[in-house]
């Protein structure tokens, strides 16, 4: 696949990813938020289960690590992300929204090193934490309350945390399921969650609510284009260009978010929130300069495509580990 149609493909993924968090702002002026969040997981697991299906693909999970797997991602990742996600931004704008969710990437490296066995913590990793910190501090400040946007920016923070814990569980175990059929599973697992917490945290069901045109777009345009198309795009980009750059989705998708918020919903964007945003982009930075540098020189000197990861290498979140087999470590690469 050539440069120009990854490029489109990244934009297509920045585009629904964005937009995503204005589709948010529009139905929860009208959805409970963690039935809301389970709807679009309804509608994506249904997508994602037919192109299985379809595809004649083996879908039965058949080890004690696929099922380890579908609860991680269903539970953690999905499940558990989406109920603080929607939560928090019912008391945030969608920009800010998406610019505190891009602190995961921040977040995950350092959760790796607690759980995945390791050697060391790099000082540009602790350097990129505390920077991350002061942006998402600077956002906070800046016209927060502890009954409004400061706890918003929590529930946010609670969102990127299970999140980056669920994706370093992921990489403790060997699926044996293809891809496909993983992500299957692990969208109606994440379904099942939410909506088991919806009933006990409100009692709400789909019966009670009052479905006004925007909110019936909201859940299909979340349900179809960002979560089951939204991830096709992120697979294929995974493939095509490797984790590193694909990661930058992370910085994309919240200007997205933030130009769409300023346009369709009139949200306002104030300089403290821009700052903090890009003291967030500079820690994720110094916490991937690593296989950040080594991206910058592939555009440099070959076609600009990440190199693949060698078998002893594990990518999370756009970091880049190589595994010591002899010594049961694993470090960050630096080749």
């Amino acid at each position: 696949m050539t440069n120009g149609k990854n490029a489109l493909l990244f934009g297509a993924l920045a585009l629904v990813w964005g937009t995503a968090y204005t589709a948010i702002e529009i139905g929860l002026k009208a959805l409970p938020p963690l039935l809301f969040a389970a709807a679009r997981l309804d509608i994506a697991a249904i997508i994602f289960t037919g192109v299985v299906l379809l595809s004649r693909i083996r879908w039965l999970p058949q080890t004690k690590s696929d099922v380890a797997l579908i609860l991680s991602n269903g539970i953690l990742v999905m499940g558990a992300q989406f109920a603080f996600a929607f939560i928090g931004q019912s008391y945030v704008t969608s920009g800010v929204a998406a610019i505190i969710i891009s602190f995961t990437p921040i977040i995950t490296p350092l959760i790796a090193i607690r759980i995945l066995p390791t050697e060391r913590i790099y000082i540009t990793d602790v350097i990129g934490l505390c920077t991350g910190l002061a942006g998402v501090t600077a956002i906070a400040i800046a016209g927060g309350s502890f009954n409004g946007q400061l706890l918003g920016i929590g529930l946010l923070i609670a969102a990127a945390l299970v999140f980056a814990l669920g994706s370093v569980l992921t990489e403790r175990w060997t699926a044996g399921l293809p891809e496909m059929a993983l992500y299957a599973w692990s969208m109606a697992t994440g379904a099942i969650f939410l909506h088991i917490t919806s009933y006990a945290y409100s009692s709400v069901s789909f019966g009670d609510i009052v479905w006004t045109p925007s909110a019936v777009f909201a859940v299909i345009y979340l349900g179809v284009f960002a979560t089951a198309g939204g991830y096709f795009l992120y697979f294929t980009l995974l493939n095509q260009i490797g984790a590193t750059s694909v990661s930058l989705i992370n910085y994309a998708s919240p200007v997205v978010a933030t130009l769409f918020g300023i346009i369709l919903l009139g949200e306002q964007i104030t300089t403290a929130t821009v700052a903090g945003f890009a003291l967030i982009v500079v820690g994720f930075a110094f916490c991937n300069i690593r296989p950040l540098w080594r991206f910058l020189r592939s555009i440099r000197y070959t076609d600009g495509s990440d190199r693949l990861l060698e078998r002893n290498e594990v990518a999370i979140q756009g970091n880049v580990y190589k595994k010591q087999t002899d010594s049961h470590t694993c470090q960050q690469s630096d080749d």
